[in-house]
């Protein structure tokens, strides 16, 4: 049941990286070990929007796609994963980006909680999944600096 949490200041808004994270269709070109991510759906519930998705995860010869529901809520600064279908039993993710008061950067709270159905899938991608989603933050941070210019020194 591998868990993992972190929170990390940025250099840029709450609303940069909030839309960074939300636009899914991109992770393909920055995001460990995302090979495709296909939007299903996409329904505007008042000031937030669901999504159902299809992201495809790799590692060398091994290749697994997992359904999630992804609720994006702009005015509170947050995204919420659920897991529909897929190589887990459970996964659970969320984001949350709280501006600071220099108002240029924000603090990017980034949690998973999964587990694999199949103990030989958790052997084989459990070692990458945990480096990959390690990584994740730092993926983001460096997309951000890449879309928006890297704050000065």
């Amino acid at each position: 049941m591998p868990k993992f949490n972190t929170q990390r200041k940025v250099q840029h808004t709450d609303l940069e990286m909030f839309n960074l994270v939300s636009d899914v269709e991109r992770y393909p070109e920055f995001l460990p070990m995302c090979e495709s991510l296909n939007v299903r759906s996409s329904e505007e519930r008042g000031n937030k929007t669901l999504l159902t998705a299809d992201m495809t995860v790799g590692y060398k010869m091994i290749r697994e796609t997992f359904t999630t529901q992804v609720l994006l809520d702009k005015e509170e600064r947050r995204i919420d994963v659920r897991y529909i279908d897929g190589p887990f039993r459970y996964l659970e993710n969320r984001w949350i980006f709280k501006p600071l008061e220099d108002g240029k950067s924000c603090e990017v709270e980034f949690y998973i909680d999964y587990e694999f159905k199949s103990r030989m899938l958790g052997m084989l991608m459990g070692a990458m999944f945990d480096i990959a989603f390690k990584r994740f933050t730092e993926a983001f941070e460096m997309r951000a600096d890449k879309i928006y210019g890297a704050a000065e020194a």
